[in-house]
């Protein structure tokens, strides 16, 4: 016998039920389905690099440029969650008013500890094949790390941090359109500040401008300083203050390690203390020139409070006898009757009035490189 009508009817609407359930409970979250299987698509970062700069740098293979990730990594860069009491950020020792130093001889940590070693300038670090003072570590992700985890720095350790970012309303969106997930990492936390490090670009001073073609960016006054600066003296006959060897255009900086004999007995190995070989003993990171009038105090230490210290150093002050010291050191004097470099004052006006050319005031203006927590 057939079943009747109004039994074939209901057991169809119970059928119906239940495979509308099943499909209900098969569905997946709009958001995360989104997060999971919907791919990112990211925008290159358009990165010129001045036309007198190297036109070969190095950007790790697995960490391009992005919009998105510069974007993040600015973020990171003044974000205080990275630190262990929220107070510090890489900003707080890199600031962009002082070319990304902190006017400090020696960086203070959050427990107010001192660094043993002052803040250097990230002005143009897409340049550097290695970092740090002793050029301990070889990229900017190897060297992001090191500040937030080191006790006399942020004091706190990378997955501290994570968690922290991962708590707010903030970072997984902005993670999600940089690297593809919500999910934060240590590894995407270090490449994002990369990234914004390698944006870092100073390239638009008075003497960028001169060297650009402008001969009026430079007075006369400041042409000598040049003309000193990239000139050895020969004593007597050429004079000349022997810059260049270490601080050489258009960088300003050889990107090597050096001893300019501030010292004849090393409390700071530098970068010996990293190689462990005695021949580079009181060698450190010629730094870059570049925005120098904003950057003192001067050397690894911060020894010297003024541009004129630094003068007086190299014109009277060196020490000769310093083991490893630089070759060019030994052979540079103005004077027949010293092993000084022996400057005059009026050839330090000069070299000063050079020095203060190599400030970018739209780089420590650029609102791409500003902390986008303040308005």
């Amino acid at each position: 016998m057939l079943p009747s009508l109004p039994r074939i009817s209901s057991w169809l609407w119970t059928a119906a039920f239940v495979f509308f359930l099943l499909a209900a409970c098969g569905k997946t979250d709009p958001e995360q389905e989104s997060d999971e299987d919907t791919p990112v698509v990211t925008t290159p970062y358009s990165l010129a690099l001045p036309s007198k700069f190297p036109q070969s740098v190095t950007v790790p293979a697995d960490n391009p440029l992005t919009e998105e990730g510069v974007k993040l990594g600015r973020f990171l860069f003044y974000e205080t969650k990275l630190s262990r009491d929220n107070t510090m950020s890489c900003g707080s020792c890199h600031q962009q008013r002082k070319a990304f130093t902190d006017g400090r001889a020696r960086a203070l940590g959050v427990d107010g500890q001192e660094h043993p070693r002052g803040a250097m300038s990230l002005a143009n670090v897409l340049w550097e094949t290695s970092l740090n003072w002793d050029g301990a570590v070889a990229t900017l992700e190897q060297q992001a790390r090191i500040p937030i985890e080191n006790p006399v720095e942020l004091h706190q350790s990378l997955t501290d941090g994570v968690a922290k970012l991962q708590q707010t309303d903030l970072y997984p969106p902005l993670f999600r359109q940089a690297f593809g997930s919500k999910v934060i990492t240590e590894e995407n936390v270090l490449k994002a500040l990369a990234q914004f490090e390698r944006t870092l670009i100073s390239a638009n001073s008075r003497f960028d401008k001169y060297n650009n073609g402008d001969r009026t960016a430079l007075n006369q006054t400041e042409l000598q300083g040049l003309n000193l600066f990239n000139t050895h003296p020969i004593a007597v006959s050429l004079p000349g203050a022997n810059c260049f060897h270490c601080h050489g255009a258009p960088l300003f900086t050889a990107r090597d390690f050096f001893n300019n004999g501030l010292d004849a007995t090393f409390t700071d190995l530098g970068r010996g203390g990293v190689t462990k070989q005695s021949y580079d003993n009181g060698k450190f990171k010629a730094p870059s020139l570049r925005n120098i009038a904003l950057t003192a105090p001067y050397m690894h230490d911060g020894r010297f409070q003024t541009l004129e210290q630094v003068l007086d150093h190299y014109s009277d002050h060196v020490q000769l006898a310093s083991p490893n010291i630089d070759p060019n050191l030994l052979d540079a004097t103005n004077s027949a009757f010293s092993n000084q470099l022996v400057l005059t004052t009026t050839q330090k006006k000069q070299l000063i009035a050079f020095l203060n050319t190599l400030t970018d005031s739209t780089f420590i203006q650029d609102a791409r490189f500003s902390d986008p927590f303040k308005p």
